[in-house]
């Protein structure tokens, strides 16, 4: 269905509305005050903030939420290397990437942060710097509707790019399928982590990439050297399934242990997982 929007802005406000609608009928009503201007008096508020205004006319106690109070900086890192057009579904991974950095960044923008953005494969592809004044989201999906799978990509030496051209501290997505080695990745994190940003990592597979569920020969294509392999699945299945699960289990580990939030999603995965993790991670600054 969200394949089917032509317009990343369209589709990025129908999933975000969406969540919010559900959040509102959810347990998690507490998140509700991230999008209100205003919030209930509670005892103890500065009474600075008090809106008298609003107090004369409707005799009800509430605390103005200005946007100085919530404000800060949201970077949207996306991967658009070759092995992120890798799909054995309706969408590809890059689609999906495309779909989730715009909901989080149409989120980010309701909440009044500034948005950013940086794509690269191997080299910076696009750079946005991030800003919240009106029309500076039509850009920010212009350019990510625009990306296309490119070449092959150094992940750990694009993350330390980033680091260095992202003067002000704040939130970092980093979205991508995380082909590269663990620890050269986890380094580049820190980089960011360093420099005082909280770092949201999303990586996203293709379910046939974990599960590998073909049962026929098949020939297989590096997507970013072209290099081929013949495979025999019932042979080279659970090797795989195993190297894939210890890949997957570095980063994971490697990111707990530097406090980095991490969410493995696959591409028949709902958008909901990640807009959760990444608001709550928002609410806890």
């Amino acid at each position: 269905m969200l394949a089917s929007i032509q317009s990343l802005e369209l589709l990025a406000r129908s999933v975000v509305e969406g969540f919010i609608s559900g959040l509102h009928r959810s347990p998690y009503t507490g998140f509700s005050t991230e999008f209100a201007e205003y919030r209930q008096y509670m005892p103890g508020d500065d009474l600075r903030y008090l809106d008298w205004k609003l107090l004369g006319r409707t005799d009800r106690y509430y605390i103005k939420k200005f946007r100085a109070d919530t404000n800060a900086q949201c970077h949207i890192l996306l991967d658009a290397s070759a092995s992120m057009k890798y799909t054995t579904s309706s969408i590809t991974k890059l689609q999906y990437a495309q779909f989730l950095g715009a909901s989080l960044a149409y989120l980010a923008n309701k909440q009044q942060d500034a948005v950013g953005l940086i794509a690269f494969d191997q080299q910076v592809r696009t750079h946005v710097p991030a800003l919240s004044r009106t029309g500076h989201m039509r850009t920010i999906f212009g350019r990510m509707e625009q990306l296309e799978a490119g070449n092959e990509t150094n992940l750990s030496k694009m993350l330390h790019e980033a680091a260095e051209r992202i003067y002000r501290r704040g939130i970092i997505v980093v979205i991508s399928d995380f082909y590269d080695e663990p620890e050269e990745v986890i380094k580049a994190l820190q980089h960011l982590k360093f420099k005082g940003n909280d770092v949201i990592v999303f990586q996203i597979l293709d379910r046939n990439e974990i599960d590998f569920n073909f049962t026929e020969p098949v020939l297989l294509e590096d997507s970013e050297t072209e290099e081929q392999i013949h495979v025999m699945p019932d042979i080279l299945a659970d090797g795989y399934r195993q190297a894939m699960s210890a890949h997957i289990e570095e980063l994971r580990e490697g990111m707990a242990k530097n406090k980095i939030d991490y969410e493995l999603l696959t591409t028949d995965k709902a958008l909901d997982y990640a807009l959760y993790s990444f608001l709550s991670k928002r609410a806890n600054q």
